[in-house]
């Protein structure tokens, strides 16, 4: 049992050496560019909210 666990350990540290890990520079570029998007879908959603509320008021009243 001890054996498994220490062969699995020795293959992912095997893995982690594969691993290319980003910069500093594209952690932070990457970083903007998801709360730009965030920002913007929801700027989107509250507009078509709002109008979907618009019509739906003008529907009941």
């Amino acid at each position: 049992m001890n054996f498994k666990i220490a062969e699995f350990l020795q293959q992912v540290k095997a893995e982690l050496r594969k691993v290319t890990w980003p910069t500093r520079k594209e952690t932070y570029g990457s970083t903007v560019v998801v709360i730009v998007l965030v920002l913007m879908v929801a700027v989107f959603l509250w507009i078509v909210d709002s109008a979907l509320s618009a019509m739906i008021q003008t529907l009941l009243n």
